[in-house]
């Protein structure tokens, strides 16, 4: 070996040790003299002192190196004097005071910093994915990945589950995308197919008695890009025999809660995953994909305002539609050029509009007058009917309700848009809680307006949760 230790390996107990370190130039230093260079390699940063006098051909080397440069010294751990120690670094409490120095290769100035984390254009990164993952960030997201496979196969070994690689070449099968297609050299003009899911693969499997099966699956689809799909990917693969669905659901739920517990303890994870079904999820959030760490749950006020005079809410529900929408806490203080934008959101979405209304004052809603509501909508209702809107939808004095007309598809893709705008806007969501939840019973299909046919919700074959 070229080296005896990694360089974020030391500790304060391997003072007094000499020791051998390979790896590439972080960061290096000149104070009159003296040189510092934090050398890196895959287990972190050290810091190595380079001591003219002590050992000047070694100094003489580090003088001349930079970012990037690939160096092995020899030299011993010290302990760095009180009130020096580098609290941030897990080596911080030492230093090695370098005997010998070489240079093993050394570096062009790289296009991007590879010491710091900046905003660097993905093509460069992608042109030079080398450099890329030398940076903290890549390289922590490598090992952090590498630590939930193993958990995950560690997980399923514990529970029976066999890991079996399935065959990579494949005959085209109809799959939720394009299949990405393989030429044979030994059949001229037949080709395989990559999988999109190793489906048929496993469900052989189990008529072939394996009935606890898993597997960290490719997959390759050709399908356009976007924010959550790419050409090619990996998935955790588990089919099972002679179960229910709350078998696989406590399964699904039992992983979670262990590469939780393992990889961010600090993070809030609820003890049980609640579990509503399809039709539940898109009548309280509009979305089949709620996020749970915050409220803003919908309210339907068809009833309330069947009998108004606001002809944007009698003619939705002439048609078949819904009133529904929801309250900001706090959303008075929303000024009038946030609200246009609330307004813009929802046309983008495909609605002709947004009612608004906003409740002064705070306290309870009793007692409303005309000056303490404020809506375009406002000359259509008394202050006690505004009241009992903000009632039904749990609003005080000091709220904002956010109002959408039309079919159930509309409303429920404009709120879920607002819902998550507000949310964001007013930081509700807390970055350190997993809110996940199972959603069951997705419909096969539903009616494409736009294209006048059914479309699928989902892949044929599985239903997401």
């Amino acid at each position: 070996m070229l080296k005896s230790h990694g360089c974020g390996e030391l500790r304060a107990e391997h003072a007094g040790e000499q020791v051998t370190l390979a790896g590439w130039v972080h960061r290096r230093r000149d104070h009159g003299g003296l040189i510092f260079i934090d050398l890196r390699d895959s287990t972190g940063l050290v810091q190595v002192v380079f001591h003219p006098e002590q050992a000047p051909a070694a100094a003489g080397v580090a003088a001349e190196v930079r970012n990037e440069f690939v160096l092995r010294l020899t030299g011993q751990v010290m302990a760095r004097r009180a009130g020096t120690e580098n609290t941030e670094l897990p080596t911080g409490a030492i230093e090695v005071l370098a005997s010998s120095a070489t240079v093993l290769n050394t570096a062009e100035t790289p296009p991007f910093p590879v010491n710091q984390e900046t905003n660097v254009d993905e093509l460069t990164r992608l042109r030079y994915r080398y450099l890329d993952l030398r940076r903290e960030r890549m390289a922590g997201n490598l090992r952090l990945r590498h630590r939930v496979v193993k958990l995950m196969r560690d997980f399923m070994d514990e529970r029976g589950f066999i890991e079996v690689e399935t065959p990579v070449l494949n005959l085209a099968t109809p799959e939720g995308a394009r299949d990405y297609l393989v030429p044979s050299r030994v059949h001229p003009g037949s080709f395989y197919a990559l999988p999109q899911s190793p489906q048929q693969w496993k469900q052989l499997l189990m008529v072939g008695g394996v009935d606890k099966y898993f597997q960290i699956a490719r997959c390759y689809r050709d399908e356009d890009l976007r924010a959550d799909r790419q050409p090619e990917f990996t998935q955790l693969d588990v089919e099972m025999a002679f179960v229910e669905e709350n078998d696989i659901l406590d399964l699904t739920e039992a992983l979670y809660h262990r590469l939780a517990q393992q990889v961010r303890p600090e993070w809030t994870i609820p003890a049980q995953f609640p579990r509503f079904t399809y039709g539940e999820v898109m009548e309280r959030y509009g979305s089949d994909k709620p996020d749970m760490r915050y409220g803003l749950e919908l309210c339907d006020l068809t009833d309330l305002v069947r009998a108004s005079e606001f002809r944007v809410f009698t003619q939705a529900i002439g048609a078949g539609g819904r009133i529904r929408g929801f309250a900001v806490p706090g959303g008075a203080d929303v000024a009038r050029r946030g609200l246009d934008e609330y307004v813009d959101l929802a046309r983008a979405a495909g609605a002709s509009g947004l009612v608004w209304f906003q409740f002064s004052g705070a306290g309870p809603l009793d007692g409303l007058t005309a000056e303490d509501v404020k809506s375009p909508a406002a000359r259509f209702f008394t202050p006690e009917q505004a009241a009992g809107l903000g009632e039904a939808m749990g609003a005080k004095r000091g709220d904002l309700l956010l109002i959408a007309a039309g079919p159930d598809a509309l409303t429920s893709k404009v709120l879920d848009v607002l819902r998550r705008t507000v949310a964001e806007q007013r930081g509700l969501a807390d970055a350190s809680t997993l809110a996940f939840l199972f959603v069951t019973q997705f419909p096969a299909f539903e009616w494409d307006a736009d294209e006048e046919k059914w479309s699928a919700v989902h892949h044929l074959f599985t239903s997401p949760f």
